[in-house]
């Protein structure tokens, strides 16, 4: 499987266009938009040597810091089931959520926790501890802000999107089929709490 999180797919990250007025003059706290799904995590891999093979995690939480008048000051936190991995074919989905790819039963969650980020409001590229496969390392995603200002509900939004390469045997996939790269897709769009 390629990611969790080519250049396309989590985390996440703090980097803002301002759409708005109102937007918060200080570090604030937003979780993600899980109930709406206005959030992503998504793969790319490639399928032997002959196509792709794209899916998502269709569960998955977290929250972030999100300063943009000092990004330097942001951090982001999330949780992905892996369990509820999507190929958008269910056999092919068992296979490889099993004990030979993913093993999910020994390793139902991965989890990503920000360490630092270098860059501005407008993108940049956040640092952190990547753990899958009960194995951590630290990873980088490039970050780039898509916009924050005020909803139609009376909250306020702030929206990124975050891609990385992941390498299988770097969290110990050992598998012949596994891919040796992964590609991951973010798109992290949180609401400012109350």
């Amino acid at each position: 499987m390629h990611t969790i999180i080519g250049n396309r797919f989590l985390a996440a990250v703090f980097a803002a266009l301002v759409i708005g007025a109102g937007a918060p003059a200080q570090a604030a706290e937003y979780d993600l938009d899980i109930e709406g799904m206005h959030a992503f995590v998504e793969f790319k891999v490639p399928h032997l040597t002959y196509s792709v093979l794209s899916g998502r995690f269709n569960e998955f939480d977290g929250s972030f810091t999100w300063d943009r008048e000092n990004p330097g000051d942001s951090s982001i936190s999330v949780t992905i089931q892996t369990a509820s991995l999507d190929s958008n074919h269910e056999e092919r989905d068992q296979h490889l959520i099993s004990e030979e790819f993913l093993n999910v039963a020994k390793h139902p969650t991965a989890t990503f926790v920000s360490t630092s980020y270098d860059g501005d409001a407008s993108g940049g590229t956040l640092s952190g501890n990547l753990t899958l496969n009960g194995v951590t390392r630290a990873i980088e995603l490039a970050v780039s802000a898509i916009g924050e200002g005020k909803d139609p509900w009376g909250g306020y939004r702030a929206g990124f999107t975050a891609t990385t390469t992941l390498r299988g045997p770097q969290f110990g996939y050992s598998h012949p089929f596994f891919p040796k790269e992964i590609e991951m897709a973010f798109g992290i769009e949180g609401v400012l709490r109350e």
